[in-house]
């Protein structure tokens, strides 16, 4: 065998050897980026732990009839403290549209399908609609705070 015949041989058997491992990779990085990166939730909890809340507004039923038509409703807007360790029991949104924003600390929001962290600064906060099933944990060290508006049934 030749030189050039050898070396030509190595690099074969090379990307044979390789060609799985590559593949697993590539399998491994789809699968993470196709999810968003969202780590395997925890179980979720079945009662809160750990919370203050302050309410810091609302704007009651008849304002809401009178501005905007909607009726059997009125709009709260509250400040949400988890304690280190503390937890948001698993709740749904069906009929208690809200946004949250995080203004301090970190809240990690558990889904059926992943977890995800939010903290300040990250984008435009956690939108709440009619499909949302969701939960949070405060896993920090420090309490973590966040501003939250939501519509809420009147009765």
């Amino acid at each position: 065998m030749t030189a050039k015949n050898s070396t030509l041989a190595h690099a074969l058997n090379a990307r044979v050897l390789l060609a799985p491992a590559c593949l697993a990779a590539g399998l491994a990085i789809g699968f993470a980026s196709a999810t968003g990166n969202a780590a395997t939730p925890a179980e979720a909890p079945i009662e809160h732990k750990g919370l203050a809340v302050e309410k810091l507004g609302v704007l009651e039923e008849g304002t809401l009839k009178a501005t905007t038509g909607l009726e059997g409703y009125f709009m709260q807007l509250r400040a949400i403290t988890i304690d280190p360790g503390g937890q948001i029991a698993k709740h749904d949104h069906k009929v208690r549209p809200g946004l949250v924003k995080v203004i301090d600390g970190e809240w990690v929001e558990g889904r059926p399908d992943g977890e995800t962290t939010d903290a300040p600064g990250d984008g435009e906060g956690i939108l709440e609609d009619e499909n949302t099933v969701h939960w949070f944990f405060n896993r920090g060290d420090k309490p973590a705070t966040a501003i939250v508006c939501d519509l809420t049934p009147a009765s």
